[in-house]
């Protein structure tokens, strides 16, 4: 989640300049545990740079359903890549920074050409697929508000409900939303076992897509906990339906494996 870069380069255009302080968050002490404990319990005392996730996904937008082989690639928590490869060609989104560390994102469609993302589309997790470099691992950062809303019943499991919020430099309402996510975590192990957070129209940054992605069947690798089952729906439809079969974990992924190039 990159809102503070993406602030200058995005937002900066649709609001007038304003003279204001910057105020330290207010964070939540009871959020703040529960993100640390989501974290301790998916990652113990390993140090997670990068993962690489191999399995069989199916993809449904509409009518259009496709079904194949994924590889979903992560290096820290700013730079993801998903190949689909199915009977029909290959599809591919890339997340990545530009040459002033501004969160951009890249899809390839079965033309095989780069399209931009819109850039109020990459606010959110780059690494969506994977929570340990998800949000919850970002506590470090200043700027970022972790709100705990209280515990709750998610279909049927007791789970624990995180608001995260990057305070922006950008006085403006819709800039912070941009990249706003909830976390919901399992009450009993701490694992995640959702995360929500809003899509949006190319044309149209205050209009929200709602977007939910589903974990489960954790298996540990290498000491890290991996979701071997993955869904993300959007709008209330699955998009993606992820079953993984291998994950390995810092096999020393760099930037170049993130260009769309």
């Amino acid at each position: 989640m990159t809102l503070n870069r993406l602030a200058l380069a995005f937002c900066l255009s649709l609001i007038p300049c304003t003279v204001f302080s910057h105020q330290a968050p207010i964070q939540s002490p009871q959020g703040v545990a529960l993100a640390t404990q989501a974290m301790a319990a998916l990652t113990g005392t390993t140090q997670v740079n990068d993962i690489t996730l191999t399995g069989t996904a199916t993809r449904t937008a509409g009518s259009d359903v496709e079904s194949g082989s994924i590889t979903l690639r992560a290096l820290g928590t700013a730079e993801s890549r998903l190949d689909l490869s199915a009977n029909n060609g290959t599809r591919t989104e890339i997340r990545n920074l530009d040459s002033n560390s501004a969160s951009q994102g890249f899809w390839i469609g079965l033309d095989g050409i780069a399209h931009s993302m819109a850039n109020h589309n990459c606010a959110t997790d780059a690494a969506w697929f994977f929570p340990a470099l998800s949000v919850l691992s970002q506590l470090s950062n200043p700027d970022l508000v972790v709100t705990y809303i209280g515990n709750e019943t998610r279909g049927d499991v007791s789970v624990q409900h995180l608001h995260f919020l990057l305070q922006s430099p950008v006085p403006s309402a819709l800039v912070q939303q941009l990249g706003a996510e909830d976390v919901y975590l399992d009450a009993s192990s701490n694992l995640p076992v959702a995360i929500t957070f809003n899509a949006h129209p190319d044309n149209d940054a205050s209009a929200n897509l709602p977007v939910e992605v589903d974990f489960s069947n954790y298996q540990a690798v290498n000491g890290v906990q991996v979701p071997f089952r993955i869904q993300r729906l959007l709008n209330g439809s699955v998009l993606f339906d992820l079953t993984i079969q291998s994950a390995t974990v810092n096999s020393g992924l760099t930037a170049a494996a993130f260009s769309p190039n």
